[in-house]
């Protein structure tokens, strides 16, 4: 699970970072709002423990931008107490607030209940939901249909089941021979060609410019990946 820690004391930051890091999360730290809205620009966050007072952007700020586009828990760890702060952070969508000083176990204890409240409703989510929606595209997976602004997109069979292998999960790079075993269901004979001649076609079909796609990406020397696009700006 990701963790994205907003912070612009270095001794703070850097104990939560250890913290955080040995009870099994992956961190990612960043010293103000803008290095942290880069980060969740980036990234695929699960979880923001922001500082309130930061420079450039300040976290009641960074929050107003995360929550266009992001549910993702959000905790607020700050010096300010009082409780009409506590109310506007609330209020403008920070899932739990702590005052410094703080304990680590109650962070700890905080940061794992967020993370299993998420967790089980996004399971929920999934289930209701069928359709994955990424910017102007949209996979249907009740009708097995690929729309772009809605407009029906013609994939044969093995198009769409790679189209929706790596919708499934965004930003990850798999290789060729993942994509193979995956779609085509083999794991004896890999046929490198068929992939990249799919993969065309899905561009084609898909894509404003297929010579420079901006969703299926090309990682050089390994696979693909389906690109989750962002609509956060600074």
């Amino acid at each position: 699970m990701k963790v994205l820690i907003a912070e612009d004391e270095k001794d703070i930051r850097h104990l939560l970072k250890l913290q955080l890091e040995e009870n099994g999360y992956t961190v990612y730290a960043a010293k103000d709002g803008i290095e942290a809205l880069e980060v969740l620009q980036n990234t695929d966050i699960d979880l923001a423990v922001l500082d309130v007072m930061m420079p450039r952007l300040d976290g009641f700020n960074l929050l107003r931008k995360i929550r266009q586009t992001s549910n993702l828990p959000v905790i607020f760890l700050t010096a300010r107490g009082d409780d009409m702060d506590k109310i506007l952070g609330l209020g403008i969508g920070a899932d739990d607030y702590l005052v410094k000083p703080f304990s680590m176990a109650e962070l700890l204890a905080r940061v794992g209940a967020q993370m299993r409240r998420n967790l089980e409703y996004s399971s929920h989510k999934a289930q209701v939901s069928s359709k994955l929606k990424y910017g102007s595209l949209c996979l249907d997976k009740d009708a097995c249909c690929v729309y772009i602004d809605e407009a029906l997109v013609e994939l044969n069979a093995k198009e769409y089941l790679l189209l929706k292998y790596l919708m499934e999960s965004p930003e990850r790079v798999f290789t060729k021979k993942q994509i193979y075993r995956a779609v085509w269901d083999e794991d004896v004979y890999f046929d490198d060609n068929t992939i990249m001649v799919h993969i065309s076609h899905i561009r084609n079909k898909i894509e404003t410019d297929p010579k420079n796609p901006k969703f299926i990406k090309t990682i050089r020397g390994i696979g693909y990946k389906f690109h989750k696009q962002s609509e956060m700006s600074l």
